[in-house]
């Protein structure tokens, strides 16, 4: 990301600072950070509000002095823009320090917006709410100085957004106008609409559809759940991504992304996982996948897709991976075809399962009936050609046709 917000302060200008305090929230496309103090010292300067969306990445957002004399040496600072250049590490986010004269020790920091989205929060009064009901009240579109708090000193929460949310409100329109509602752009969807017009602009896809046979499966299955005495439950899903991860490692080709002046083929297999958050998708990766058993995918898979609707995943649990899975087979859709997450070079879209009639010589009636479940394999044609595709199908759907031999 370019952009970002800077969700609340949690120190006033003048506060004193301990190594590691809470400093601010920062809330990112997919989910809100904590922002530590990254050494001791005093607060001189908030430069840029709480609420302020759209922050640049390298932006000056409050100065932080090492004496308590030289706060007042700030009182009338103005951001001039500058530039920032060194940088230090702090929790999961990036804070940079500026070189410094010598008459004046400040250190000036700005926090590296890569992973933002905005939020309403007035620049102005401060509103105490908790983050995650400024995030609902962004997704929501709604107004954080309409709503009355309920939590300690009239502190907004969850609840207070969701119930005003939810209250109906009528507006009377005029006969002869059309009636609708504008729904503000998320963070979330902007990050979305971006990649993926980009994803299909710029990457030449081409896809690969099959029709998988999937009784053992889930013969295999309900044997594992069976056994499991409540300890997990496996689902077909968690079957398609450990085949996939080892049909990874037998094509390497399709473990590879584009880099322009070369092709990274990569090691390891990390399967992004296609989650619904109700505010868009975010891809939780299974790190290892192909070392991984079934129970342990399934355990992984279940953890981050919980976390990920409640907007706690880290940074590092969602961006990478070096293959997706998108599966909608959930909903009753049969077969569909998915855009490439960049710099991947193939994404598998996985269909429902249903009951077919098929040709069946050891029975009196001719026919039988089997469980089927279409699966189609976007490509990046300029990473992984025609016939290497189709090789890693016929990979994948040996592993799923006979799943015992992912135990070998």
């Amino acid at each position: 990301m370019q952009m970002g917000t800077l969700l609340s302060w949690e120190k006033a200008e003048g506060d004193e600072l301990e190594d590691g305090d809470l400093l601010a929230s920062i809330e990112t496309d997919k989910a809100t950070m904590d922002w530590e103090t990254p050494e001791a010292g005093y607060l001189a300067k908030i430069v840029t509000p709480e609420g302020t969306k759209d922050i640049p990445v390298g932006k000056l957002v409050c100065i932080i002095v090492e004496n308590k004399e030289d706060i007042n040496a700030f009182k009338d600072f103005k951001d001039e823009g500058g530039e920032v250049t060194e940088a230090v590490s702090v929790s999961s986010e990036t804070v940079h320090e500026p070189a410094r004269s010598q008459e004046e020790k400040p250190m000036q920091q700005s926090v590296d917006t890569t992973s933002a989205k905005s939020a309403l929060t007035p620049a102005g009064d401060r509103i105490f709410a908790s983050p995650l009901a400024r995030s609902i009240a962004s997704e929501q579109g709604v107004d954080l100085a309409s709503i009355a708090g309920s939590g300690p000193g009239g502190q907004i929460r969850k609840d207070d957004v969701l119930n005003f949310a939810s209250t109906p409100t009528t507006t009377a329109a005029p006969p002869s106008e059309a009636q609708y509602v504008d729904i503000p752009i998320s963070g979330v969807r902007k990050i979305i609409a971006n990649r993926l017009s980009e994803s299909k602009q710029t990457i030449p896809h081409y896809y690969l559809t099959v029709d998988i046979n999937v009784d053992e499966i889930l013969s295999l299955r309900k044997r594992f759940n069976d056994m499991a005495n409540g300890n997990y439950k496996l689902s077909v899903n968690d079957f398609v991504v450990k085949a996939a991860a080892l049909s990874m490692k037998e094509v390497p080709e399709v473990n590879s992304s584009w880099h322009d002046t070369y092709i990274r083929q990569y090691k390891g297999v990390d399967v992004s996982v296609a989650v619904d958050t109700g505010t868009g998708l975010i891809t939780p990766i299974i790190f290892d996948a192909h070392n991984k058993g079934l129970s342990s995918i399934s355990s992984d898979v279940t953890s981050l897709a919980l976390r990920a609707r409640e907007n706690k995943l880290k940074p590092e649990e969602f961006q990478g991976g070096t293959f997706t899975i998108s599966n909608l087979g959930m909903f009753g859709i049969k077969q569909f075809t998915a855009i490439i997450n960049p710099p991947q070079a193939c994404i598998l879209a996985v269909g429902t399962t249903e009951k077919r009639m098929i040709p069946d010589n050891d029975v009196e009636s001719g026919y039988s009936t089997a469980t089927f479940m279409s699966v189609t394999l976007s490509c990046d044609h300029r990473i992984v050609d025609g016939a290497t595709g189709a090789r890693w199908l016929s990979v994948f759907r040996s592993l799923m046709e006979k799943p015992e031999t992912m135990l070998l």
